[in-house]
Order: structure tokens, then C-alpha cells, then sequence
């Protein structure tokens, strides 16, 4: 019984994670189109700012609401940081390829990298940056 609640209780907080997410992924996209089309800017600047200002809110809001975690908030910035310092270069180099180079839709290069943040950021906040510390808040 007790592994059920447990099972229960992670598929809640994935439920959760993906809804704030989404939210996250508003601000994304809201701010990347409001980049995209009111500038002459290349992908990559579009993206990385609007990247960035998608994850400020997403931490905020998973490490109360969805990890319910009283990690301590500088270790847990910082962890975060080190995803993103793999994470962020990577998809916007490649974004910017496949965007600029390769000339495909910076709408579908984004919605790819966004579908790529959401899997691997919860198993990485989940599993390395929440590891011990979730639901103690």
C-alpha cells in the first residue's frame, strides 16, 4: 500500500512539474515571438533570453509548489545552473543551425527544445537537485 501512495505521490508532482512548466513554457514562447518578430535579431538572442526568463520562473515556482523542497536555495540555484550551463549552450548552437542553416521553423526548433527541457529538467531537479530533499519543506 505504501509503495502505491509513493507511486501516486511522484505521478502528482510530474502532474505538476508539467503544468508549471507549461507556464513556463508561456513565458517562453510569449517572449521568443515578441523577439522574433518585433526584431531583426538572429535565433540564438531571441531564444536565450527568453529561455532564461523561463527558467527564473520555472525554479521559482517547482522548488515550493512541486518539490515542496527546503533544500538550501543557493545549492539548489546553482545545481540548476550547472544543467543549464550544458543545456543552454547546446540547444542554442543547435537551435541556431538548425534555424539559420538549415532554415527550419524557429517555432518547431524551440517547441523541440522546450519538449527536451521539460523531460530532462525534471529528472534532473527530481533526481540530482531535489534528491533527498522533497516534500521536507
Amino acid at each position: 500500500m505504501e509503495k502505491k501512495n509513493k507511486n501516486k505521490k511522484e505521478w502528482v508532482r510530474v502532474l505538476k512539474f508539467v503544468l508549471f512548466s507549461a507556464s513556463a513554457g508561456i513565458v517562453q514562447i510569449g517572449s521568443f515571438t515578441l523577439f522574433n518578430e518585433c526584431t531583426e535579431w538572429r535565433y540564438w538572442p531571441c531564444y536565450l533570453i527568453s529561455l532564461l526568463l523561463s527558467i527564473l520562473w520555472n525554479f521559482t515556482f517547482n522548488r515550493r509548489f512541486t518539490f515542496k523542497s527546503n533544500a538550501n536555495i543557493t545549492r539548489a540555484m546553482l545545481l540548476v545552473l550547472a544543467f543549464y550551463a550544458v543545456f543552454t549552450p547546446v540547444t542554442t548552437v543547435l537551435g541556431d543551425w538548425l534555424a539559420e542553416d538549415l532554415l527550419w521553423n524557429e517555432y518547431l526548433v524551440t517547441g523541440i527544445n522546450m519538449l527536451l527541457n521539460l523531460s530532462l529538467e525534471y529528472l534532473y531537479q527530481r533526481y540530482v537537485v531535489y534528491r533527498n530533499k522533497v516534500d521536507n519543506r
